[in-house]
This record gives C-alpha cells, structure tokens and sequence, in this order.
C-alpha cells in the first residue's frame, strides 16, 4: 500500500487540489485534510499549501494556527510526523512555533509571481533526500509577504546547524535575509518553503518538473524509517 499524504484545506486555500496532484504523482496516496477537524485520518505525512488561510486577516497564518487540524499537526509533528508547508503552508508553521522566524511583506511591496532558480542547501530532510546539496532547481514562486526575517542569533543558528533547506539564486524575489527560500526544524521532519513545487511536477504546466523530488523524497523517508 503506498503512503498516505495529508493535504489540509482551509478557507482561502489555493494550492491544496495542485499538491494532491504531485503527491499522486510521486507514487503516494493523497488524503484530503479539513480544517476544522483533528482528525488526520492515518496519514504518514501532511502539507500545508499555499493560499490565503482565512483571508490572510491579522497576519498570514496568524488565525489557522489555531484550527483543530494544527493542533493535531503541531503534536504530531513534534512526535516525528513529516509535514511540509508551502508558502501559506511556511507561515502556517512559523505561527505555530513549529520553525521560527517570520514572513513579511516582501521588501519591493509587490507580489512576486515567476519562475525561480533555487539552489538546495540541505539535502539531508525528510523533504529533500532526492536532490544533493548544490543542486539547482527551477520552481515557481508567488507571493507579496514571503520575506522571511528573523533574529541575528536564529539566523546565525539555522546557518551552523545546516537547517536552510534552499537558497534563492539568480535573484532574491522578496529581500528574504540571507536568500532563505525555505528552512527545516532540528529534526529534519518539518519543512517550510515560500517557493511551489507542487507547480513543478509536470512539463505540460511547469517550467520544470523539479519539484516532484520534494515529494518523492518523503516516500523514501518514510520506507526508510518504516523499514
């Protein structure tokens, strides 16, 4: 039986039926998650997608940190549960504490929407065993507060402990302080990013099909720690 992929769905979620699709791509099982339910359902993993939880009021996953899905989500996860969040996903994570740092408005004031070369910085997540370090991909971003800022003494410590999944090459979309394009927990089993992978998975709509590596690579982490 192949894995079973959570994606939630809260009100004002965009990209939630596009990460179903590249979790049923890379060979998985897609469950469809809702917010205002705890229940996960037996899923071995889950990601948050991009969109604009509950109208993105007070600030970007300021209010769907409190559903009863996150509640569930933030123990699991802290228990090992692989979760992936996804722009909207990534503010998700870092209201509920479960990464640190923020995402603000991106430097410019204007939303970003274009394709993207990221270099892979950490290779070693649950999220990002099919690449190498170094490697560089093409993804799609897209988002007006993706701006991730953080404390001197934090971003110092996600240098030294190599927990910067991904760099923004050729080009810093929104003033991101230090390229950060997405960042791990100490673990490795929870994963943010402001870029789309789940828009890169194929040729037909993608500019490449970079992004199916990222949910690839949590089908091998689960066979490996299911093993």
């Amino acid at each position: 039986m192949s894995p079973r992929i959570g994606v939630v769905t809260f009100p004002g979620s965009l990209d939630d039926v596009d990460a179903m699709r590249a979790v049923r791509l890379a060979g998985a099982t897609p469950v469809p998650l809702w917010h205002d339910d705890g229940a996960l359902r037996g899923v071995n993993a889950v990601i948050l997608p991009g969109g604009f939880s509950y109208g993105d009021y007070l600030r970007c996953g300021a209010i769907a940190r409190f559903s009863a899905v996150m509640e569930t989500i933030v123990d699991a996860a802290r228990g090992g549960l692989p979760v992936l969040g996804i722009c909207n996903g990534f503010q998700i994570l870092c209201e509920s504490h479960l990464l640190p740092g923020a995402l603000t408005r991106n430097q410019q004031l204007h939303f970003r929407n274009r394709d993207q070369g990221l270099e892979i910085a950490n290779a070693e997540t649950a999220w990002t065993s099919a690449f190498n370090s170094g490697d560089r991909i093409v993804v799609p971003v897209k988002n007006g507060e993706g701006c991730f800022v953080a404390d001197q003494k934090t971003l110092d410590e996600l240098e030294s402990e190599n927990r910067i999944v991904a760099r923004y090459v050729d080009g810093n979309p929104n003033g991101s302080q230090r390229d950060i394009a997405g960042i791990t927990n100490a673990a490795g089993n929870v994963v943010g990013m402001m870029p789309h992978p789940e828009h890169a998975v194929e040729q037909l709509t993608g500019p490449s099909v970079d992004g199916l590596g990222i949910f690839t690579s949590v089908l091998t982490y689960l066979g490996a720690t299911t093993a």
